[in-house]
Formats: structure tokens, sequence, C-alpha cells
């Protein structure tokens, strides 16, 4: 199990939990965090036992984007791992999620601020769960900057355009309930009980078939932007072979003899 000096990593059953762990800072994005990211990323897809990832922060917030002091020259911690950005220059857009899609489910548990390159992560989680106090926004414009972490892209087809784009043009900070009613966020739960309700959410997950649940996510996002009819095709070439599997054979008798079933990955 991976790691780094600000990105933890430990197992809740069958459950990755990835924690930004950089409190002093917001957990404001730093190269041991990018690459303790792209870490736990990798290992959720190479662990078979691991059928949902959660992902969260420390110190009462989730990620408050760039470490704009590093931006501005005034240097990176972790230099140690530059080697690795050195060896994949697409490290950093991984880790984010701009350039990689897990194929287990991500959870985000989300208390605190979420703002800027934070609320860019969060496009490229699937089920988001945020404290009452949680606030969100990309600030960037504000700043002079872009949100190039996929943003202008991604957020315009997760939410009405006419909200991404006050979202993307005012810079400015919105509660979690404002972003729970645009749907960028699913579930809005009690400040400091975020991580919670994610591994509720993540046991039920968990304890359906995992080939099932990984063609149902790979489904969803490819599908996307085809036509209903590509999109229909698309879907029966990925969802019938499912059919045939062990994993469906035991979901179907566990149901008939009324017991839970066990999934073997088969």
């Amino acid at each position: 199990m991976g790691g780094t000096e600000h990105l933890t990593v430990r197992r809740e059953g069958a459950t990755l939990v990835l924690t930004l762990n950089r409190p002093d800072a917001r957990n404001a994005l730093s190269l041991p965090m990018l690459v303790g990211l792209y870490d736990g990323w990798v290992e959720a897809d190479a662990d078979d036992e691991i059928r949902s990832v959660v992902l969260t922060g420390s110190g009462g917030s989730f990620c408050a984007g760039m470490d704009l002091k590093a931006l501005a020259g005034n240097g990176m911690e972790g230099e140690h791992y530059r080697d690795r950005l050195k060896a994949d220059p697409d490290l950093h857009w991984k880790a984010m999620l701009r350039h990689h899609r897990p194929r287990k489910p991500v959870i985000a548990a989300v208390e605190g601020y979420c703002v800027a390159g934070g609320t860019e992560i969060l496009q490229g989680t699937d089920i988001r769960v945020a404290g009452e106090s949680a606030t969100f926004g990309l600030f960037e414009v504000r700043r002079g900057l872009f949100p190039i972490g996929g943003s202008t892209v991604r957020l315009q087809r997760q939410i009405p355009r006419t909200h991404a784009l006050e979202m993307l043009l005012t810079g400015r900070p919105y509660t979690a309930q404002e972003a729970a009613r645009t749907g960028l966020i699913g579930h809005v739960v009690p400040e400091g009980t975020a991580l919670a309700r994610a591994l509720e959410i993540a046991e039920q997950i968990n304890a359906c078939g995992p080939l099932a649940v990984e063609a149902v996510k790979a489904s969803v996002y490819e599908t996307a932007e085809m036509t209903e009819t590509d999109g229909l095709a698309a879907e029966l070439a990925r969802g019938w072979p499912v059919f045939d599997t062990a994993d469906a054979k035991e979901g179907a008798r566990a149901f008939a003899e009324k017991r839970p079933p066990v999934y073997r990955r088969a």
C-alpha cells in the first residue's frame, strides 16, 4: 500500500481510502500529493480485492487547489519526486483524473474547501458527498488564470451550461446547498459526516457484482457523447458478456436462496 507525506492510503474492507493530507495548506496540491494520488489510482485499478475508492481530505478541507506559492516561483515541496514527473510528464494530469479514469467507482467525501483544482478533481469522481459547510468554486479567473484541469470541458457536461458558465466566469464561491442544486454534488450531509456517508455508499457498491459494477461505469462514460443508436449498441457489447459470468450465476442463485451473494470476479 502506497502513500506519501501528503497523501495517506488505507483500506476499509474492499474500499481504498485516499486522503489528501496537507491540512496546514488546506490540502493544496503539492508534488508529493500528486504522486500519491496517481499511485493510489494505479493501486485501485490493479488490485481486484478493491471494489471502490473514497477520496477525501484531512483537517476539515478537501482541496484548495494548486499551491500558488509554488506557481509564483517559491519552490514546490517534495522535489525528491521530480524524477517521477520526468519519467511521466503526464503524471499530474492522471493524478487529477484529467487523463485517467479509474475502473472502480470513485466517491468524493468533501468537507470545507473544495475550490479551484479541488473542484476540478471533483469532476473526475463518480459520486459526491459534501458536508453542509463545504465551499466549492473555480476561482481561476479571479487570479488571471485558466481552469486547465478540464473544467471548461467537463463542467458543462455535468451541470446545466448556464450554471457551468456562471461558476467559471464569476469565480465566486458556492455553498454545498448551491452545488447540490446545480447537480455538482449528490448529497449534502451534516458537517463532519461526509466520509461516513461516502463509506456507506461504497459498502453498497461493494456488495454488488464487481464485474457488473465496472462494466456499468465504463458503459456510462463511453456512451455519454454517442448518439442513442450508437450508445445502445455499445451498451449491448459491454453488458451482454456480464450475463455469462460466474458472478451473474452466483447472483441469481443467491437471490433464489435468499442469501447474500459471494462474488469472485469470474
